[in-house]
């Protein structure tokens, strides 16, 4: 369950990113991260991939952790779409994937929970990357710093 201190930091740093374009997450300790990738709903000029907009990380067990990924996909139709994402370690190791089995056109952008991800002992960070039905997994990865609650 995420704090009041989690939710207040989450909120300063959509605030942010609404006034100046600015990034979140990175060295923040509130243990959830907001970046823009490509801005607004409209898909930039060759846009490949999905667009990872928030994630809230919360430790969910002795070294699992619980992932809510907020993704936008703005050319979301049937025959393209998000349909998933990957937990990687810094080096690029797989932790963890979720896989969405269908489009969310009318939902746009729209977060799902990925659980009891295993974060092996003394991982401070991880990175989220997108996956599109049609191009697969690809552009700017989201660093997520992890905390103990």
């Amino acid at each position: 369950m995420p704090t009041a201190r989690t939710l207040f930091a989450a909120s300063l740093c959509v605030l942010a990113i609404a006034a100046a374009g600015l990034a979140c997450g990175e060295g923040d300790d509130a243990g959830s991260a907001t970046a823009p990738q490509g801005g607004g709903s409209e898909p930039a000029a060759g846009q490949r991939f999905p667009e990872i907009v928030a994630v809230e990380a919360t430790p969910s067990g002795t070294g699992t952790y619980d992932f809510a990924v907020t993704i936008s996909s703005p050319y979301d139709s049937a025959e393209r779409y998000a349909n998933g994402w990957r937990v990687l370690s810094p080096d690029g190791d797989l932790l963890g994937e979720m896989e969405l089995l269908h489009d969310h056109a009318s939902e746009q952008p729209f977060t799902r929970l990925q659980s009891g991800v295993e974060i092996p002992e003394r991982t401070a960070k991880v990175l989220i990357e997108g996956r599109d039905l049609e191009n697969g997994y690809g552009g700017k990865p989201f660093a997520v710093v992890l905390t103990d609650g």
